[in-house]
């Protein structure tokens, strides 16, 4: 018996030794193959059509990319579905740090809009939240309010209506939210394109708007609409006398949209963890972030930790407001 329990022992230490070699020799090739990566054309999914603001954002950052890396990114634009159908197609891709999707904030309301999905979120990796967009509230001329506080008060005796460019937009979530808790009696209206919205805005057809800065604005600033609050925590340096939502009466009314890369689940972390160190330096450089800037957006580059915790904290926010607004595309 003695001899059978050493024999054993014997080879149980033999087994852990391999396995040791095994998990040493597999790291060893992670990192290599992280050090060498990439030796190819990296793909990146847009799953929205082309000068769209995701698409260009993409274009932007991955061509800074492209020269830190030097190899080429390809830019694939495959709209559709609201996004579904190039998020479903890069869930599909191989994992071998070839194939990523640059995505909207969208990607976490999906998750509670959609009845059936084809795809899950555990059949991704975070890998940067490249930059936010801060989302402003816009009023019509034609009701009489000054400001964020005003219009909620009035919201609470006549009845508003929102606008949006669809069902699940980020403008239908924003304003759901802040209908929700302000007991507003809000009607969400849906629109296909931003030029009906902003007629409808300017004429006094619909009252109310959370949009990028990028369209609205200069309607805002020519007087033929207003402009109430930014949704963001800071105020946004390009328009510095704009209050925040929190500082008009709303505290912990922070609603940005943003852009965001995922890789497929079992992308190697350390092609993860370069691709977004590399992104974080690309849109700190200074002609990169000006662009940004210029179209609205405020530069980020986060670690996979940290956009990780937002996805998980908007997919959260964005569930209990769809489930309170009864919304839902089968």
């Amino acid at each position: 018996m003695p001899m059978a329990l050493h024999h054993f022992g014997r080879r149980t230490a033999l087994a852990a030794a391999l396995a040791f070699t095994s998990l040493a020799f597999s790291g060893a090739s992670l990192a290599q193959d992280a050090a060498d990566w990439p030796t190819k054309p990296i793909k990146v999914t847009v799953p929205y059509t082309p000068g769209g603001s995701t698409d260009i954002v993409s274009r932007t950052v991955f061509e800074a990319v492209s020269k830190r890396l030097g190899q080429p990114v390809v830019i694939e634009n495959k709209p559709g579905a609201n996004s579904t159908i190039g998020v479903a197609q890069t869930a599909r891709a191989p994992a071998d740090g070839y194939n990523f999707v640059s995505m909207l904030a969208a990607y976490t309301v999906n998750m509670s809009l959609y009845k059936k999905l084809p795809y899950k979120a555990s059949d991704f990796v975070a890998v940067s939240h490249v930059a936010d967009l801060p989302m402003f509230l816009f009023s019509s001329n034609k009701l009489p309010v000054k400001n964020a506080r005003e219009l909620a008060e009035y919201g609470k005796t006549n009845p508003l209506n929102y606008a949006s460019s669809g069902t699940g937009a980020s403008a239908h979530m924003i304003g759901a939210r802040w209908a929700q808790e302000n007991g507003l009696n809000a009607q969400h209206v849906p629109y296909n394109g931003s030029a009906p919205i902003l007629a409808d805005l300017m004429s006094g057809q619909v009252d109310m708007l959370f949009d990028p800065a990028l369209v609205p604005m200069p309607h805002a600033k020519n007087g033929k609409i207003k402009v109430l609050a930014v949704a963001s925590k800071q105020r946004w340096p390009g328009e510095p006398d704009i209050p925040t939502m929190e500082e008009s009466g709303f505290p912990g009314f922070v609603m940005n949209s943003w852009v965001g890369v995922l890789a497929p689940k079992g992308t190697p972390q350390p092609i993860v963890d370069k691709l977004s160190q590399t992104i974080a330096q690309a849109v700190q450089s200074p002609e990169v972030k000006a662009k940004l800037n210029q179209l609205g957006f405020a530069e980020i580059g986060s670690t996979p930790a940290q956009f990780q915790q937002l996805i998980d904290q908007d997919t959260a926010m964005y569930k209990g407001v769809i489930e309170k607004a009864q919304v839902s595309i089968d």
